[in-house]
């Protein structure tokens, strides 16, 4: 004896929509929070040269740098050391020259920001060629 009737059950159904919404917020906010390190500290061994002395060019401009911050182009010094001034005494320097090399020497205790100055007026003075040069070990 059956005193209920008998109904037709549905099957439960997993919605996966709002799922993969909170997993895809999860996932947003691991990637804008995530902070990627570097490494400090790298070992690194310079090369050393042991090659015969380049030749010298007669299209080259020798720029010095020495470890004070001071500039002297073809063994003139260069009385200011904002770029516009170097690049403006490279053009001077380079007189007809049409696309000298610049030979950047510079002292082992100049600072990277004086290096990359003369590299900078090199290029708003329009040459590409640079150069620099090293020591040979003794």
């Amino acid at each position: 004896m059956r005193f209920t009737a008998r109904t037709f059950r549905e099957e439960p159904e997993i919605n996966f929509i709002p799922l993969i919404d909170v997993l895809l917020v999860i996932l947003i906010f691991l990637m804008v929070t995530t902070t990627y390190s570097r490494f400090a500290e790298l070992q690194i061994n310079l090369p050393t040269a042991e090659a015969n002395k380049a030749p010298e060019r007669a299209d080259q401009i020798d720029v010095a740098v020495d470890a004070k911050g001071a500039y002297s182009i073809n063994r003139s010094a260069v009385p200011e050391t904002s770029r516009d001034a170097i690049a403006r005494e490279l053009k001077r320097a380079a007189g007809g020259m049409k696309d000298p090399v610049i030979v950047i020497n510079a002292d082992a205790q100049a600072s990277h920001q004086s290096v990359i100055r003369v590299m900078e007026a090199a290029q708003s003075a329009g040459y590409g060629k640079i150069t620099f040069t090293i020591q040979s070990p003794k």
